[in-house]
């Protein structure tokens, strides 16, 4: 049986891949082979981006004979005048997006996959039948808690708490100073190795673009006195790490910051990836109220969703319970472990790359007599179809 050649279109390099483009496709691959696909990724940049120039990649897809083209993240001027060339060739195309709400690249494509609920919900109202909803699948699902301690924390022997972060903090949002019987670890976008001279020279830039002096006296405050410990992110330290923690954090500036034409801000779209991270762990985990945490945390019982300051201090103090942390970390994990699976979403995307293929076919019966593939006129298509790749 002939395998279903599908091109990716990526938003960054495989070398070095974004957590996005790793965990929605990269992490596929396997899967998408052992389902009778054929992925190829025929444009990655040499540097992450969304809105790319891929001119081109429509001719170079149709001689290479893709059935399907996959936009991970990719949109634009340039996106959608390929997506549409695609089209023409009879080559199917899905928009793949985590955090970007772009009813453009939506329309003019076969089906859009989105990573929550509620971001599909934010779409056009009359694109929503070809929307579908594919989670970031749980990866290292061999990874977890084997400890949970007995300590209760203390100034000399305080509990350990992870927060993991794509950007480069220099405070804990929400809780700014941590309670004493805590010491807080942010994995992030941190320089490695860089040194005294460099990290005040970035902290001189970081000042001198902040609007207000009040806001500037606030953030060498932050970064002078800095109240946790700043690593940068690397896939083996951020399991080792959150391994190592008794709590996982996931604290939330959620001040209004609209994305572009719409009144959402950009943290209500994110995904619950870092939240399945932690719990996925057996981490028991405090978060912001997120959007798509609601949909995982059971309040008190496998997490907890916490808002004001208030809130987060009396959660952190409940988890200075040991039994507390071991059970609601047990419970965390089995919550989220076959739930957000690598295998179940990969088995959701298998789904929405048949339901496109075979729209493919429902589109060339409604042009044939009796609404019959007959042999001879399938293969008349077939060698139309060669006979065009050939041509270019």
């Amino acid at each position: 049986m002939a395998r279903t050649k599908i091109g990716f279109i990526l938003s960054s390099n495989t070398r070095m891949p974004i957590p996005s483009t790793r965990v929605s496709v990269i992490n596929m691959f396997p899967y998408l082979r052992a389902a009778n696909y054929e992925p190829h990724v025929v444009y990655e940049p040499r540097a992450a981006g969304e809105e790319p120039d891929i001119s081109g990649v429509a001719e170079r897809m149709f001689a290479q004979g893709m059935e399907i083209a996959y936009f991970q993240k990719v949109h634009g001027f340039s996106a959608l005048s390929e997506a549409r060339k695609l089209a023409g060739f009879g080559i199917k195309t899905i928009f793949g997006v985590c955090d970007l709400i772009d009813n453009d690249m939506a329309d003019v494509t076969s089906a859009t996959i989105v990573v929550t609920d509620y971001l599909k919900s934010l779409y056009d109202r009359r694109l929503q039948p070809k929307i579908f909803v594919v989670h970031d699948g749980v990866e290292n699902p061999w990874m977890l808690k084997t400890s949970y301690g007995s300590s209760r924390g203390s100034s000399r022997h305080p509990l350990r708490a992870v927060l993991v972060t794509s950007s480069e903090l220099d405070e804990i949002p929400i809780i700014k100073n941590p309670p004493s019987f805590l010491d807080v670890t942010i994995i992030g976008r941190y320089p490695s190795g860089a040194s005294l001279f460099q990290r005040a020279k970035r902290t001189y830039r970081k000042v001198a673009s902040t609007p207000t002096w009040n806001k500037k006296c606030s953030l060498v405050g932050s970064v002078v006195f800095r109240r946790f410990k700043a690593v940068n992110w690397d896939i083996n330290s951020v399991y080792r790490l959150m391994s190592e923690a008794d709590i996982g954090i996931i604290p939330v500036d959620m001040a209004h910051d609209p994305l572009p034409n719409c009144d959402v801000s950009y943290w209500q779209v994110k995904s619950e990836n870092r939240l399945t991270m932690k719990m996925a762990m057996g981490l028991p985990v405090i978060a912001s109220p997120v959007q798509s945490y609601l949909e995982v945390v059971v309040q008190g019982r496998n997490g907890y969703l916490a808002s004001g300051l208030d809130e987060w201090l009396r959660c952190l103090e409940e988890l200075r319970d040991p039994v507390r942390r071991k059970s609601m970390g047990e419970h965390a994990r089995s919550t989220v472990i076959h739930r957000f699976s690598q295998q179940a979403q990969a088995k959701k995307l298998i789904e929405v790359l048949e339901s496109v293929r075979q729209a493919d076919v429902r589109d060339h019966e409604a042009l044939l007599p009796d609404g019959c593939l007959a042999h001879g006129m399938a293969h008349q298509l077939a060698c139309e179809f060669a006979g065009r790749a050939g041509r270019k």
